[in-house]
């Protein structure tokens, strides 16, 4: 938990108790309080799905946010120029970025960009209640990554995997080499071409971006047992990498599949999925087509049916959001909840989002009311009993 510590200032000598003195201190003493205030907006039933009557059901509800909550390594004035000096400090955004998980009372946390993981999230999220998991980024160079907190009092961890999208350069090697002795002498030039070349026509080094997910089946017991596997993931960023993204999303896939047969299979069951994350693509682009109706002639390079079929959660409530990254160079929709649809599973609420004329988000974010420039989205599913 946060303890805010206030500085008292200085006794000050007689001669200097003056009207501007007293207005030094009363301003010193204000700066001591966080600049930022969150904004927190609430869940709203989905059209159709009575409040009153979920409460009387029988099934099995949660709440899953998924958060880009900006990592510190990127918070630079020099990048966000438009944003209050005192609202990109650690200190201020820490506190903010705690109140806001705080306040939404999620079961599952989805967050992306997590650069401090051991120093703060971990310890503070355990006061709340929470276990995580985390994976950060492949490489030296990129030290935040993609983490899923949970309450273990709502369900039990069964089983984790990793998602490394780097391993797509090891799958173009592959497909290269005819023989095993040609294969290290190609792998000994690809490592010494990747330290050197930057030459994004080469697919070894377009592909090779250092991004990572995290994959996780949890069983929840009350009021009956079910498995329900969560991903968190977090795309390339680039627009002039699309088939970078389109890439990765396919190898996303294919992995959920092979992993919901496992779990399946362990556990002889039929898993609801989902999967949220930062998938830095608009709605209606070739990765979002990708994902939400499985039409691999989204994109030539991609053959056959996408592996599962998937809806998005605002989509099918009320439409895409308008925004969930605000920044004056963009703001578009980036971040997903996507569920695998099946009887079973729907959601039932969603959390609200700001309209563009917002007075939190004008002037873009992050801002004294949001320590981000993403917004946290969420959703609230139930689970039938199956019969």
């Amino acid at each position: 938990m946060f303890s805010t510590l206030h500085h008292l200032p200085r006794p000050i000598p007689p001669s200097f108790t003056s009207c501007r003195v007293c207005r030094k201190i009363v301003s010193k003493r204000m700066s001591t309080n966080p600049p930022i205030e969150p904004k927190v907006r609430k869940f709203e039933s989905v059209e159709g799905a009575d409040v009153s009557s979920r409460r009387n059901s029988d099934g099995i509800r949660f709440r899953l946010v998924s958060y880009n909550i900006l990592a510190q390594v990127y918070v630079k004035s020099s990048l966000l120029p438009h944003s209050p000096p005192a609202c990109l400090k650690w200190k201020a955004r820490s506190h903010a970025i705690f109140s806001v998980l705080k306040n939404l009372q999620a079961d599952f946390f989805c967050l992306q960009e997590v650069d401090e993981y051991d120093s703060f999230y971990r310890s503070n999220m355990d006061s709340l209640g929470y276990s995580g998991i985390y994976i950060q980024r492949t490489g030296q160079r990129k030290r935040d990554g993609c983490a899923i907190f949970y309450k273990p009092s709502c369900a039990e961890l069964v089983r984790k995997e990793r998602i490394e999208y780097n391993d797509l350069v090891d799958s173009i090697k592959a497909d290269n080499v005819s023989c095993s002795e040609k294969k290290n002498e190609i792998s000994n030039e690809v490592k010494d071409s990747q330290k050197e070349s930057r030459d994004l026509n080469d697919p070894l080094v377009r592909l090779k971006r250092d991004c990572v997910g995290i994959m996780a089946a949890f069983r929840i017991n009350k009021p009956f047992q079910h498995i329900v596997i969560v991903a968190n993931t977090h795309l390339y960023w680039d627009p002039e990498l699309a088939d970078v993204k389109l890439a990765q999303a396919n190898y996303l896939l294919s992995r959920l599949a092979q992993f919901k047969t496992l779990i399946s299979e362990e556990f002889e069951c039929t898993p609801s999925l989902l999967l949220a994350g930062d998938f830095n693509s608009i709605p209606g682009d070739k990765v979002y087509s990708y994902l939400v109706s499985g039409n691999a002639k989204a994109a030539e390079t991609i053959q056959g049916e996408a592996p599962i079929p998937l809806s998005s959660v605002y989509e099918v409530a009320r439409g895409e959001p308008k925004f969930t990254n605000c920044t004056p160079g963009f703001t578009n929709t980036l971040d997903y909840i996507f569920f695998s649809p099946s009887n079973l599973i729907k959601p039932v609420s969603i959390l609200q989002l700001p309209e563009p004329e917002s007075p939190d988000v004008v002037g873009f974010l992050p801002n004294h009311h949001h320590p981000s420039d993403h917004l946290p989205i969420g959703a609230e599913f139930e689970i039938s009993r199956q019969e």
